[in-house]
């Protein structure tokens, strides 16, 4: 069974990751991420699928970066945007995506909440990518740890919540939950939980 890795201090990743980067974590590991990162809900993730953006049309290299589930809460003022809140979004919703996206783009990491399935655990794999589980119900506080808004991207055509955001972040906290080796913490206790369940009802 994976357990937390439980050190004194998390451990500092510095984004963008490289391969070696990624194969360093593994599934427990407590995390402290500073750096780039790009958000993107459904729509970024159904239009990246569909359309094969060429990397050139972004404001930024995506080239292992982390692509964080999330739809910020912004607001404009003195003609540059300030992140208020910025919690995860529930990662399964775009499962049907996240290969994909993983693949094409060179994203090194995933963030967000809940894990997510089968096929995005083998992408990982494949291309040498990690996901990152970090907390829900403390949106502001995760917006305290995005110390400056970069860039957006389709936020006319998607809106303040489904754009992608590029933030430069610091001190952002995660768990690796599911990495580069095929482990899959929110799988196992899945399995544990059942198990116990099973026991309780007596079957």
């Amino acid at each position: 069974m994976v357990e937390l890795n439980r050190e004194d201090r998390p451990r500092i990743v510095k984004v963008p990751m490289s391969s070696d980067d990624v194969l360093a974590l593994r599934a427990g590991d407590v995390v402290s991420l500073s750096g780039r990162i790009i958000t993107g809900r459904d729509r970024v993730h159904k239009y990246l699928t569909e359309k094969k953006t060429p990397m050139g049309d972004f404001p930024f290299d995506l080239s292992g970066t982390v692509l964080y589930h999330c739809g910020p809460v912004m607001a404009k003022r003195d003609g540059a945007y300030r992140v208020l809140s910025a919690g995860p979004t529930t990662s399964m919703r775009v499962e049907m995506y996240e290969e994909s996206v993983i693949k094409q783009y060179s994203i090194k990491g995933i963030m967000g909440k809940g894990g997510m399935g089968a096929k995005t655990l083998r992408a990982l794999k494949e291309s040498t990518c990690v996901y990152f589980h970090t907390v829900g119900g403390a949106a502001v506080y995760l917006a305290d740890r995005i110390k400056n808004t970069s860039g957006v991207w389709k936020l006319d055509e998607f809106g303040p919540t489904e754009a992608m955001w590029f933030f430069e972040v610091e001190g952002f906290p995660a768990i690796v939950t599911m990495d580069a080796h095929g482990n899959d913490i929110h799988r196992e206790i899945e399995h544990i939980s059942k198990k116990k369940f099973m026991e309780l009802i007596g079957k």
